[in-house]
């Protein structure tokens, strides 16, 4: 993999990846960018030049019609008066006329206007004719020279007037250029957009990938399933990261079986020795070493209940890591919330019945995603708390309550409660409070510890609700669990 990825020129680190990826996003915007550029700056050097152009075809139109018709003017007095300087002046009229069409013959027309402008001239000469014909002082004919400047007046006005044809015929090129302009720029950015929304998917799953190892990685090592081998794909940085995870599975492989270890060699170290004392214990309370004076069968039976409860504790200890362990995996499937709350409560009920206790249960039907049997582990730690430290006749309450995106169970007893001071430490494993030195019933105190783990691995909590009298807890689960770090964050 490593080797294929460098010979494709890959990036060798995420950052890489990332910019790589926001340079192959950003080109096809960029190209479109520099296209719409480059097309605008065209379109508007062409309306410049064709407004530049038009302008001053149509100036030079009307100054030459105003030429004309300064020569037509001259050419008629000239057939009246045979003053010398109407000759002087027809001349320069000629010269400015001549030179208005040599500056009009030279900008980009139509093929209409140079054919106006080679017929104009000829015109201009047909009249110069008529005078250079005559003989000296002799006036030339009026009605010949009136048709001639006619004709030459209106070639004049046909130039104009094609010079003004053309003017919006190029307004009209340039209103249809920008529109077909506007067509391809639209079709260009969609166009990019399109290839940049294509790049932008093909490079998110390209990087999700190696996060999804990376994720699936996380959720391995939270479920303490360290047997497979953690592999991340992608930029060598996150490759080096799968690898740090893979040493830390393999030292959390070490970790456990060194615990494994340790609890199995202490649990066999304490019950040899413990079974040899029970059996000494048991050889003496039968009396087989001689009979007992009543003081020493009271020694014995203490060494007797402590012994077993000392086995017990060991045992116990025992399955709170197994407990441990499979609060890291749930077996989510479809629980009514209400169905287990009965389920526990007949499985307690007899233990009630003995104290003379009432249970009361108030549940509707409440579905939720969740573990049956770790629901049921939580319930049953809390209903058997209640009816323990519940004094005999007295009320242990049950209850369930939909809570929209989440529901509760609480259990209330009218027995003395728990103080403030202990709220949060019986919750730790071991821990037994007050309740044991006041010589109430007492366990090994692993119970609530067992059901805040349970209940934080569904990403819900427990806690002690303080009220005036009783114990009153409260387990908050979500219908559809968040899952903790147990089972992937």
């Amino acid at each position: 993999m490593l080797l294929r990825a460098s010979a494709l020129g890959r990036p060798r680190s995420f950052l890489g990846l990332l910019v790589a990826g926001f340079l192959l996003v950003a080109m096809p915007l960029a190209g479109a960018l520099l296209y719409s550029a480059w097309r605008t700056e065209q379109l508007a050097a062409q309306s410049r030049s064709a407004v530049f152009d038009a302008a001053l075809a149509a100036r030079v139109s009307r100054s030459l019609v105003n030429r004309v018709g300064a020569l037509e003017r001259l050419a008629l007095q000239r057939t009246v008066f045979r003053d010398a300087a109407l000759k002087a002046d027809f001349e320069r009229a000629r010269a400015g006329f001549l030179r208005v069409v040599r500056e009009l013959d030279r900008l980009p027309l139509e093929t209409g206007q140079r054919e106006a402008i080679h017929r104009m001239s000829a015109r201009e000469q047909a009249l110069r004719a008529l005078f250079a014909a005559l003989p000296p002082g002799a006036p030339p004919e009026a009605g010949a020279v009136r048709k001639t400047v006619d004709a030459l007046a209106e070639e004049a006005h046909q130039v104009l007037a094609i010079s003004d044809r053309v003017a919006d015929r190029e307004v009209e090129r340039l209103r249809a250029s920008a529109e077909d302009t506007h067509r391809r720029l639209v079709a260009l950015l969609l166009a990019g957009i399109a290839v940049a929304l294509a790049a932008a998917l093909a490079l998110a799953r390209f990087i999700a990938r190696p996060v999804a190892d990376l994720d699936a990685a996380i959720r391995q090592l939270g479920k303490a399933d360290f047997g497979r081998p953690i592999r991340v794909s992608g930029p060598e940085d996150l490759r080096g990261l799968g690898e740090r995870l893979d040493w830390l599975r393999l030292r959390l492989v070490e970790l456990e079986t060194q615990k494994s270890r340790f609890l199995r060699h202490i649990s066999h170290d304490l019950k040899t020795p413990l079974a040899a004392l029970r059996e000494g214990t048991a050889l003496l309370g039968d009396e087989v070493a001689g009979p007992l004076a009543p003081p020493q069968r009271q020694v014995v039976a203490i060494l007797r209940d402590n012994s077993g409860k000392l086995q017990q504790m060991i045992e116990e200890l025992l399955e709170y890591q197994r407990t441990l362990h499979a609060a890291a995996e749930l077996e989510l499937g479809n629980v009514r919330l209400d169905v287990v709350l009965r389920q526990s409560l007949e499985a307690h009920r007899l233990a009630a019945n003995a104290k003379a206790q009432r249970i009361e249960l108030d549940a509707g039907p409440i579905g939720l995603r969740a573990d049956a049997l770790k629901i049921r582990s939580i319930v049953d730690n809390l209903l058997g708390n209640a009816i323990k430290f519940t004094p005999p006749g007295g009320t242990v309450r049950l209850l369930a309550r939909d809570r929209g995106a989440s529901a509760t169970i609480e259990t209330m007893d009218s027995g003395s409660g728990v103080p403030a001071e202990e709220r949060e430490a019986i919750f730790e494993p071991f821990y037994r409070g007050r309740a044991a030195s006041r010589g109430r019933p007492d366990g090994t105190g692993l119970g609530l510890a067992i059901a805040r783990e349970f209940a934080e691995a569904h990403g819900g909590s427990i806690e002690v609700v303080p009220q005036a009298r009783g114990g009153h807890f409260r387990v908050t689960l979500p219908k559809l669990p968040v899952v903790g770090l147990a089972v992937a964050a």
